[in-house]
């Protein structure tokens, strides 16, 4: 197609990687899960297959089934639910749950698996030793004593979702939980920081005991991250929020004291580490100490602790924790002789992508190394979608321990004694960063006071494809979209009046009505005026023209991810085909021109191509069905190896010599998209 290949502006990867993300394997999947990160996710993967071809592209995902969410999921399911399975059958059963719930949503992954699920977990193990090993062999590892939370009560550690603060000890932050070390919007901080700890086991205050642990030397990449932030921020496709939320991180280390403690303070100044105070800004709460290195700060928290000052710190680059001390976890490395661990959730869920990749690529029946042309290639991409809340591990913590990893890059020995010192190392990956989608006007959160709908229960009220539309159109890469389907409005006056539209259904009703008609009506009047035959006349030359803009518009927004865009886009372009074909037909009827009835009849055939063509990415199933309809080959029709001139293009030398392609016979009041059933008047 040569108006698109000779734009020079976009540069398309020769081979992708799509992630999702992984969701915890300790709860069905939310509105959440689906809407702001699974749904994009699978849009954008099914465009790159289409733009790229499908052997291409691998979107990969799975189960969390470690970490702390999970330990204390399995055992609220036993003490307060009765199950009686193995924490590996309630994370398996949440895993199909999971799995099943994706499927019905047309989510097109080429694994779903698990990182300790199926064969995708057995690689997992692998690739985390192999990684672990790396980053000690390289000198980025720091065994430590650390102190973690012990129930005396229960006499056993608590893992971080079994203790829970008052409040999120990160300044700024106004997260609803904070558990151990880490708060339920993602900020981490040392456990002894947790102000008014309780343990959820037994509701005592729990005691703090030392523990060893492997910690990644992530403050030394510092100037690493600072120069990626400064690419990031001249790059006008990536999205501010990634940036800015990465320099959030790159701060001196500073602690935060309330005004009222200020006399206190200067009791203790001289027991501090050398430090800069600084006054409370005009309005603020709290005056700021900054020092010149973690170890400095580290050492005033105690003093400041020790003398009962209450504090907060700042964002900054910490020691990234590498291993935890549940058993529920995957196995970490022996490393200096040091057993006995597995590994926190956090740092083996950063490469479990490339073990998903491994394991798909190993399900064709590539050669292992394959994964190589995936995530090492010069002209590979990998796009990874996330939630904000998120971007401290994707956007610090995982540029770091890559860049980390190169010397020797990973699976060295598979390419032989050839390979250099920095041979492929790990590309960087492009972060596709969502805004939080409320429920309502609220942050929902399965851990939260506001419970927000599974996707089992949209379904209910809802079709697949009316809800993938209406995800795409909110605009989440822009801000905070609140979801506010009219069956679950808390006022019940509202939910029943008839006279309140459904916000969910605005996008529902471009496929069910206008979509709808201009496909029927192609169909329709080839069976009423051409025996069936769609005519291969060349399309009026202002419908080439606009069909071929709207391409090059839609591959630009999606070559910036910019999917609420890629919507208001195919609305325009849809109503468009359904006018002209409105008009055209009506004119002429009028003058009883066959001509022009024909020739109308091959520009809306063409429209509807090319709509087809690019809503497939976003309402999979009912453009797979007109493609059926129209009796092409799917792998040719959803292509963009084409000039876009017309539809002989698609067809044999035969059915071009004839003018004409048969199309299959379209039942009477056919919808290729369809209303929920809950949504007919009884």
């Amino acid at each position: 197609m040569s108006d698109l290949s000779e734009n020079a502006r976009l540069r398309w990867p020769a081979t992708a990687v799509v992630t999702a993300g992984m969701p915890y394997g300790n709860k069905p999947l939310h509105f959440g899960h689906i809407g702001g990160v699974f749904v994009p996710a699978d849009a954008f993967a099914r465009f790159l297959r289409d733009r790229i071809g499908a052997e291409n592209v691998r979107f990969v995902s799975g189960t969390d089934c470690y970490g702390s969410p999970i330990n204390e999921g399995y055992r609220k399911a036993c003490e307060e639910q009765g199950f009686q399975g193995t924490i590996a059958d309630y994370v398996q059963q949440n895993h199909e749950r999971q799995a099943a719930t994706l499927r019905a949503f047309d989510v097109s992954l080429d694994i779903f698996e698990g990182s300790g699920i199926g064969h995708g977990g057995e690689v997992h193990q692998e690739l985390t030793d192999e990684l672990i090993t790396r980053l000690w062999q390289n000198g980025w590892l720091k065994l430590d004593s650390t102190l973690q939370f012990y129930d005396t009560q229960a006499e056993t550690f608590l893992n971080g979702r079994q203790v829970l603060g008052s409040y999120c000890p990160v300044q700024g932050c106004k997260a609803e939980r904070a558990y151990a070390d880490e708060c339920d919007l993602g900020h981490s901080y040392a456990p002894e920081d947790l102000p008014n700890p309780r343990s959820t086991l037994t509701d005592t205050v729990p005691e703090m005991r030392s523990v060893m642990n492997w910690y990644f030397d992530l403050p030394a990449f510092g100037d690493v991250l600072r120069e990626r932030v400064k690419q990031l921020q001249a790059d006008p496709e990536v999205r501010p929020l990634v940036p800015q939320a990465i320099a959030e991180f790159l701060a001196p280390p500073i602690i935060f004291v309330k005004n009222e403690a200020y006399e206190r303070y200067l009791e203790v100044r001289a027991q501090l580490p050398e430090h800069e105070q600084r006054e409370a800004e005009k309005g603020k709460a709290s005056f700021e100490i900054e020092f010149a290195s973690i170890e400095a700060r580290d050492e005033a928290r105690k003093v400041l602790a020790q003398a009962n000052i209450r504090f907060r710190t700042s964002k900054t680059l910490v020691p990234f924790r590498i291993t935890g001390n549940i058993e529920w976890g995957v196995k970490a490395p022996v490393l200096d002789g040091v057993e006995g661990l597995t590994v926190w959730c956090w740092p083996e869920s950063l490469w479990a992508p490339i073990s998903f990749t491994i394991a798909c690529n190993d399900e064709r029946g590539l050669p292992r190394e394959a994964w190589r042309d995936f995530w090492c290639a010069p002209d590979s991409c990998i796009y990874q979608f996330i939630g904000q809340d998120n971007l401290y591990f994707y956007g610090v913590a995982q540029p770091a321990l890559w860049q980390a990893l190169r010397p020797g890059g990973l699976f060295a020995e598979e390419r032989g004694a050839e390979a250099g010192v920095d041979d492929e190392p790990l590309r960087q990956t492009k972060l596709v960063a969502n805004h939080h989608l409320l429920f309502g006007k609220t942050k929902a959160s399965s851990s939260g006071a506001v419970k927000p709908p599974t996707g089992e229960e949209l379904l209910e009220h809802y079709t697949a494809e009316q809800l993938r539309a209406h995800f795409l159109a909110l605009g989440l890469d822009q801000k905070a979209v609140g979801f506010s389907p009219k069956p679950f409005e808390p006022d019940e006056e509202k939910r029943n009046d008839p006279r309140v539209a459904d916000p969910a259904l605005k996008e529902g009703a471009l496929l069910t009505n206008v979509f709808n008609r201009l496909a029927r009506s192609c169909f329709y009047e080839a069976q009423k005026s051409f025996d069936g035959l769609m005519p291969l006349d060349a399309p009026t030359i202002s419908v080439v023209e606009r069909a071929r803009e709207t391409l090059r518009a839609y591959d630009g927004l999606m070559h910036r991810v910019e999917l609420h865009s890629v919507m208001s886009l195919m609305d325009e372009f849809i109503r468009y085909g359904q006018k002209w074909w409105a008009d055209g037909i009506k004119a002429a009827e009028a003058a009883d021109d066959e001509v022009a009835r024909k020739q109308v009849l091959c520009d809306s055939f063409f429209l509807l191509r090319v709509a087809t063509l690019l809503m497939h990415p976003v309402v999979p199933r009912g453009c797979e069905l007109i493609c059926e309809m129209l009796d092409f080959s799917a792998t040719d029709f959803f292509s963009w190896n084409y000039d876009f001139d017309g539809n002989a293009e698609l067809c044999t030398a035969e059915e071009i010599a004839a003018g004409a392609h048969l199309v299959k016979e379209l039942p009477a009041r056919f919808d290729f998209f369809k209303k929920h059933p809950s949504q007919f008047k009884a």
